[in-house]
């Protein structure tokens, strides 16, 4: 990414916004390339829930349909609606499925519902005995015990001789629960319960592995997977260094640098404590901009795994955040800077090249898709081009 203090965005509210966000698209294009080719012979789908893991849905799918996906798939139907005019030959699948109100949606913009319940299955069979025939996906739990089928049900479902002509699926598909950790037994129970599924539908395309699943190999790739995280350049797997760029930098403005003499405290609660002599920059950043209180570098009581908190960087060093993120503020010890260094309208990295988010995420006990998805209104956002 280019130095982002240079002048690659002539736009004056960026320049001048209090917090930030650059979003590399072609990172993301990149990143949705590199899954996959890693789903070998499956083509991989663009998850783009939550205004694409808070980017923006419409430079994201704009991206990601340049980048070769035909496959979308979103939360609610509101958010395909919102996809469909960018996207227009695309197949878009809805997770929640149709309800009772909003059948029409799907009608008018060539949505895909996602049954996953029997009683879902009844509701969209009573449609299309009165419209005519609708693609729709099966979704099966193999032991998450969230939405779907279960297997039993699923399979009662194949070997239904009533089951109606105009029933037919064109994805068969299961979330796995634990793939982020690959030794975990879960994942083989869950895929061995998801061959069974699809042996009894056969002739039918089917979808297991999320991005994490799509690192524990060829058997959990079947016909189509599904990476999210790790396309939005996200960490996939425990344990492992992740290999996808960073799509989001975050950055905000030092509104003042203040002074704190030995002894002092500064934030809510006394909760930044002095040793020495201090310099501290306080930034305008907080939990209103979804950079959680949980990130806090003290004074939050119930973390204990990551008792220090996080990190920005500023001017190629690391920073520590001090005391309690408030709603609109945070503060960060730029003591050892020399005097100057650092001055009022300087911007500091909360998370992006240097900060991965993440390990801001962790020091908030929490993981990169809540920092990415709660990302807030009060961002100004620039975009790098995809090549």
């Amino acid at each position: 990414m280019a130095n982002l203090h240079t002048p690659l965005f002539a736009d004056p509210a960026f320049e001048a916004a209090s917090n930030r966000l650059t979003i590399d698209l072609g990172a993301l294009a990149d990143n949705w390339r590199h899954m996959d080719r890693l789903s070998g012979k499956a083509r991989a789908a663009a998850v783009m829930k939550a205004n694409a893991y808070g980017i923006g849905i419409e430079p994201a799918a704009r991206t990601l349909y340049a980048a070769g996906a035909r496959d979308f798939f979103v939360a609610s139907v509101e958010e395909g609606v919102a996809l469909r005019p960018i996207v227009p030959d695309a197949r878009i699948h809805i997770l929640a499925g149709m309800w009772p109100g909003n059948e029409q949606l799907f009608f008018d913009n060539g949505l895909v519902p996602i049954i996953n319940s029997e009683e879902q299955l009844a509701f969209f069979m009573s449609v299309l005995s009165q419209r005519g025939d609708h693609p729709c996906v099966l979704h099966v739990d193999t032991g998450m015990n969230r939405l779907g089928l279960t297997r039993d049900e699923a399979l009662a479902l194949a070997g239904d001789p009533a089951r109606p002509a105009s029933f037919s699926p064109v994805l068969v598909m299961s979330h796995l629960a634990c793939a982020d950790d690959q030794a975990h037994p879960l994942n083989r129970r869950q895929l061995e319960s998801f061959r069974a599924v699809t042996a009894a539908f056969e002739g039918i395309e089917s979808s297991l592995a999320n991005s994490a699943g799509i690192h524990l190999g060829s058997d959990f790739h079947f016909d189509m997977t599904r990476p999210g995280i790790a396309t939005y350049g996200g960490e996939a797997v425990n344990g492992l260094a992740n290999p996808m760029k960073p799509v989001v930098t975050a950055e905000a403005r030092i509104l003042q640098i203040r002074r704190v003499r030995t002894g002092e405290t500064a934030s809510y609660g006394g909760s930044a404590q002095f040793a020495r002599d201090s310099r501290v920059a306080i930034v305008a950043i907080g939990y209103a901009d979804g950079y959680h209180r949980s990130v806090s570098g003290g004074g939050v009581t119930l973390r204990q795994a990551t008792p220090s908190g996080a990190y920005g960087f500023l001017h190629g060093r690391q920073v520590p955040h001090l005391g309690r993120v408030t709603m609109d503020l945070s503060l960060f010890d730029i003591t050892d800077f020399a005097d100057n260094a650092v001055r009022p309208g300087d911007y500091i990295e909360l998370f992006g090249n240097n900060v991965a988010v993440d390990d801001v995420a962790r020091a908030g006990g929490t993981i990169g898709y809540e920092m990415l998805t709660s990302l807030g209104k009060r961002y100004e956002r620039a975009y790098i081009e995809a090549e």
